[in-house]
Formats: structure tokens, C-alpha cells, sequence
């Protein structure tokens, strides 16, 4: 029995949803989010709650049952709060800046990195060493988070690089004489 799934999504006040079709539909003060349901698992929503069952004991039913559950309950946190992914950059001379509707990275490389922000994702730089890359979707802020980490990830000497600031580098021992 799935873990996630047999608990219902709570839907906070300001959040309407609702289902049309094979489609989930989430609409709150940061925007809409929609979805394709899965034809294995049904869903209903009773007054302030979501639940989501599965229409047999199949294990792909099984298997989309939690995953259903878990997609909306990210959809409503999504349009109601958001998503949120700092980044720490360490290193001299390796900096970040919003320009526009370009995030201009400059991390030792010859060339400055300029990296398009999509439409529904903003980001800021409080700091020129502090990324803040805030949205609804959280598959979205997540990969572009990803993204932005892989020009120059960390490295395990120095500690040099684009680092997520929950994230803890595991340093290593120079050389020795």
C-alpha cells in the first residue's frame, strides 16, 4: 500500500481546484497549473481535501497512485507558495547578476554565461554570490537550479563553484610534500 497516497492533499484557502475531464486544474494567487490524469488511479475532491485512489490493485495503478498524489499536493503548494532554490557561488571573481531577462553568470571561464529566465520562474541576486530562483512548478525551478549548478560545479579542494546553500562540499586533502 502506498505510503503517500493514502493521505489526502489539504487545499489551503485561496486555492480552487478542480477536475475536468482527465485533467487536474489548480489556480491560486501565483498563477494556474494544469495536469493529465493518469487512468489508473481516481480523483476526487471532497470540500478542503484531494484524494486519490486507485482504480485497481495493478502495480502500475499502485505505482501512480503516490505519484498522482504527490504531483497535485506539489501543484497546490505550487500556485498557493511557490518553490524557492538558493544557490551559493564560491570562488574569486565568480559572480551573478540579473540583467533583464538574462541571469549573467561570470564564473572564470573566457566568456561570460548568459542563461535565458523563462517566462513563470523569477530570479534575484541579493548578493552577486547568492542565487534566488523562485516559481510554481517545482520541476521547473528544480532543473533550472540544476542547470545553472552545472557550469561549474563544486569541487572538492577548494570549494569553488555554484553549490546549492543547503548542499555540504565534502573537501579533500591537498597534495602532500
Amino acid at each position: 500500500m502506498s505510503r503517500v497516497g493514502k493521505y489526502p492533499v489539504p487545499v489551503p484557502s485561496g486555492v480552487t481546484v478542480q477536475i475536468a475531464g482527465a485533467e487536474f486544474i489548480a489556480k491560486g494567487k501565483l498563477g494556474e497549473s494544469r495536469m493529465p490524469l493518469s487512468d489508473e488511479v481516481e480523483t476526487t475532491i471532497e470540500g478542503s481535501e484531494i484524494w486519490v485512489k486507485p482504480k485497481s490493485e495493478t502495480k502500475r495503478a499502485r505505482m501512480m497512485w503516490g505519484t498522482t498524489r504527490a504531483l497535485i499536493n506539489n501543484m497546490v503548494k505550487g500556485v498557493s507558495d511557490g518553490f524557492t532554490v538558493n544557490l551559493e557561488i564560491n570562488g574569486v571573481g565568480y559572480r551573478a547578476a540579473v540583467d533583464g531577462k538574462n541571469l549573467k553568470l561570470a564564473l572564470g571561464y573566457s566568456h561570460d554565461i548568459d542563461y535565458p529566465i523563462p517566462d513563470d520562474v523569477t530570479m534575484k541576486c541579493e548578493k552577486p554570490t547568492a542565487i534566488s530562483i523562485t516559481g510554481r512548478d517545482k520541476q521547473i525551478v528544480g532543473q533550472l537550479a540544476a542547470e545553472i549548478r552545472s557550469f561549474r560545479g563544486p569541487e572538492p579542494y577548494k570549494g569553488k563553484g555554484i553549490k546549492y546553500s543547503t548542499e555540504t562540499i565534502l573537501r579533500k586533502e591537498g597534495k602532500k610534500k
